[in-house]
């Protein structure tokens, strides 16, 4: 059997892998790209779509930053449109427990050229009318926003195959050996592929893959728990997000031009990565709409058309593996990213496909290493993760 070729192989076709197989081949790399099911199927098809920065770990932010910047010329970009709206984005208090918090944060992103606008008060009702009245405060971010999350990893993997990129979906890898300098990939049907380079961005599956370069990680599935009613007429164009130490209380919503509220939060509910499934807890649903009611009053009494939910990938301290592998040349890794990493998206295939390229990027990337999980982490670095690092 003739075993395929390239400069880089990729295994796992969401988001990160399919805007890095895109990027690559910007830079003049040949690529072969490996998808399981079909690109975007999972986490990267199935979240709420959020393209937001505020409310992340603020080392981040030059992350998100970099993201931020390829999404407002993807049309350009990759040929297509995936309903990028920037939109603005709010996120929310109850009462004035944690309007400090949110002041704080948006006093420390400003070192990370994020510029957040603080609202309360009459100030923020007559900006924000529809939010509860136990609404304490708003952070408003006016450049992020929301996209389409079912279109964007497709799209990637469209323009990285016009540019010469070779997509296979419906390819499920079984074992990776090393061959000399090179990466050995047998897929179950018996065919082979053959880089010098590996990134491994398969998501909740990613952890087996690791574990076969004895770079064992503590990976979590969960499912997020996702909602969509009927349309009504469109007039709520910011992004709301709530942030609470309370899980039950965490909601965020968006409205889509077509008018349907579009929602999630709270619990996640179980994964299953061998089934490639993952559930939707109607308990869970019955508080989203509770919540829902309580953050935006008019929006009681909707119906709703659709849930789901996918498999995504979580890690112990909240943060995404990314970068090289702390063992094994020319293998990389970009998958855990737990919830907050459609954002990212485009931002970690660009900064992935730089440092396959030239084995380093201009943007840091050092907290997010793998080698981070052999060694404590810092106090000062958890304190930081308890305060400020939220879910989608």
């Amino acid at each position: 059997m003739t075993t395929r070729q390239a400069d880089v192989i990729i295994v796992g076709g969401g988001i990160m892998g399919s805007a890095t197989a895109f990027f690559l081949r910007q830079r003049g790399r040949s690529v072969i790209l490996l998808e399981r099911g079909l690109l975007g199927q999972q986490a990267s098809g199935t979240n709420f779509g959020n393209v937001r920065r505020q409310g992340r770990f603020l080392p981040q932010l030059p992350l998100a930053n970099r993201s931020l910047d390829i999404w407002r010329r993807l049309p350009q970009l990759i040929g297509e449109d995936v309903e990028f709206l920037p939109s603005g984005h709010i996120r929310v208090c109850y009462g004035q427990d944690r309007v400090g918090m949110l002041e704080e944060y948006a006093l420390a992103a400003r070192t990370y050229g994020l510029d957040l606008e603080m609202f309360a008060g009459e100030r923020m009702r007559a900006r924000f009318p529809f939010l509860g009245p136990e609404v304490g405060a708003a952070s408003y971010s006016p450049l992020d926003g929301h996209a389409n999350p079912r279109l964007a990893a497709p799209a990637f993997g469209r323009a990285a195959a016009k540019n010469g990129a070779q997509i296979f979906e419906n390819t499920e890898v079984d074992a990776i050996t090393r061959q000399g300098d090179d990466f050995l990939v047998s897929a179950t049907d018996g065919r082979l592929f053959k880089a010098p380079a590996m990134l491994v961005a398969a998501g909740a599956w990613a952890d087996k893959l690791c574990l076969q370069f004895d770079e064992p990680v503590d990976l979590v599935a969960r499912g997020p728990q996702m909602g969509v009613t009927e349309p009504v007429p469109y007039g709520l164009k910011t992004v709301v997000g709530v942030t609470s130490p309370r899980d039950e209380e965490i909601l965020y919503f968006r409205q889509i031009p077509r008018g349907n509220i579009i929602f999630g939060g709270g619990g996640r509910g179980p994964a299953y990565p061998d089934l490639r499934r993952a559930y939707v807890m109607p308990k869970n649903t019955l508080n989203q709409l509770r919540q829902l009611q309580r953050l935006a009053p008019a929006l009681a009494n909707l119906n709703v058309i659709r849930v789901w939910s996918g498999v995504e990938s979580y890690m112990p301290d909240d943060l995404p593996v990314m970068g090289p592998s702390a063992r094994v040349s020319g293998l990389h890794y970009a998958f855990g990213f737990c919830g907050h990493g459609f954002q990212l998206g485009p931002g970690v295939g660009d900064v992935m496909a730089e440092l396959i390229d030239t084995g380093r990027t201009t943007t840091p990337i050092e907290p997010f290493l793998i080698s981070r999980f052999s060694k404590q982490m810092p106090a000062q670095a958890e304190l930081i993760l308890d305060k400020f690092v939220e879910q989608e």
